[in-house]
């Protein structure tokens, strides 16, 4: 196997767990490491927006797949919000997966940049679903991007000790 071979087997991203309960923390870290062929050791720490919940984040390497593996592996767990990104390579696109308790999970493939990619015929299927209604298109649209996932993970996205973010509580 040459050099440039390697390379392109070759895949990085990253994991981030936005909630776990305390209990499953060590059960996340087990099944990541069994995705990534070797143990791993995850740095907790609190969940600012989910009292009793912790969040972490992991950059990984391995071969072209591995983030779907990632993704698989977490899948089913319930309280757990997660996001793993398996980057583009040479000729290949990357990936992006979302998972919610009350979303399940979604898919979306990604280019060099980390857009969303939206494959032609999803968008066709989009525009035939909604037919003059530009709402419905709108919605479809949403939809392909994720949104949903989007929207619901932003929050955990943001909290943490280094985030210039301010919480606010919800006054009267």
């Amino acid at each position: 196997m040459t050099a440039v071979t390697t390379q392109r087997a070759l895949a990085r991203g990253v994991v981030f767990i936005h909630s776990a309960p305390r209990a499953l923390c060590p059960h996340v870290e087990w099944a990541a490491g069994r995705a990534l062929g070797r143990a791993v050791n995850f740095d907790w720490r609190d969940q600012p927006v989910l009292p009793g919940a912790h969040r972490t984040e992991y950059f990984w390497e391995g071969p072209r797949g591995t983030g779907a593996a990632l993704a698989s592996a977490l899948r089913g767990w319930e309280h757990l919000r997660y996001e793993v990104t398996e980057d583009a390579g040479l000729g290949t696109d990357g990936g992006r997966w979302m998972h919610t308790p009350d979303l399940g999970i979604f898919f979306s493939q990604t280019d060099t940049a980390g857009n969303v990619v939206i494959p032609e015929d999803r968008v066709r299927f989009a525009m035939e679903s909604a037919g003059s209604d530009a709402f419905e298109l709108h919605r479809e649209l949403r939809l392909a991007l994720g949104q949903a996932w989007d929207d619901e993970l932003e929050s955990f996205r943001h909290a943490s000790e280094d985030s210039a973010v301010v919480w606010l509580h919800k006054v009267g």
